[in-house]
C-alpha cells in the first residue's frame, strides 16, 4: 500500500498538490481549493505533533473499526465523509500561501520520526498506519478537486 513515506509517492503528492488552482471546482462536498488545502494541512500539522485536537466520543466508539475499513486495501476514502469539527475551514485566504504551507510539511515526512500517534477520530495509530493514512486522506482530497 501507498505510503506518505515513500519517497517517489510523497514526489508525486508534492506535484498534485502543485497543481490546484482557485479555479479548480469539487468534484463532491462543499470545499473551495483554499478550505481543502488549509484543511489538509491543518490535518498534516496534528500528525506531525504540532497541533492537538480533540478526541471524538463517535471515534472513541467506532475509530478503530473505520481505520481497519480505510487502511484494508488501497482504494481510496469514499466520497463525503465527516470532518472533525475544528478541521472544518469556512474562511477564505491566500490559496498560494497555503498550499506553500502544505508542500513544506508533506516535504518533512522525509524526516518523520514519531513511532505513533492518537488521532481524534481514530486512536491510537502506529507509523506504519500513520503514512498509510496521511497519503489515503491526502489523495481523498486531491482527488476531490480532480488531482
Amino acid at each position: 500500500m501507498k505510503s506518505i513515506f515513500d519517497p517517489e509517492t510523497r514526489k508525486a503528492i508534492l506535484a498534485r498538490i502543485s497543481n490546484i488552482s482557485e479555479h479548480d471546482t469539487a468534484l463532491w462536498g462543499k470545499m473551495t481549493p483554499y478550505q481543502m488545502v488549509r484543511h489538509c494541512y491543518l490535518t498534516d500539522e496534528m500528525t506531525q505533533g504540532h497541533r492537538q485536537y480533540k478526541r471524538l466520543l463517535i471515534g472513541r466508539l467506532f475509530g478503530s473499526l473505520a481505520l481497519k475499513q480505510i487502511l484494508k486495501d488501497d482504494r481510496p476514502i469514499s466520497k463525503n465523509q465527516p470532518t472533525h469539527p475544528q478541521m472544518k475551514i469556512t474562511d477564505m485566504g491566500d490559496l498560494e500561501t497555503e498550499r506553500n504551507k502544505w508542500l513544506a510539511l508533506i516535504e518533512d515526512y522525509a524526516h518523520f520520526e514519531r513511532t505513533e500517534m492518537i488521532h481524534p477520530f481514530f486512536g491510537k495509530l502506529n507509523k506504519d498506519q500513520i503514512g498509510r493514512l496521511v497519503f489515503k486522506h491526502t489523495d481523498h482530497h486531491l482527488r476531490q478537486f480532480g488531482k
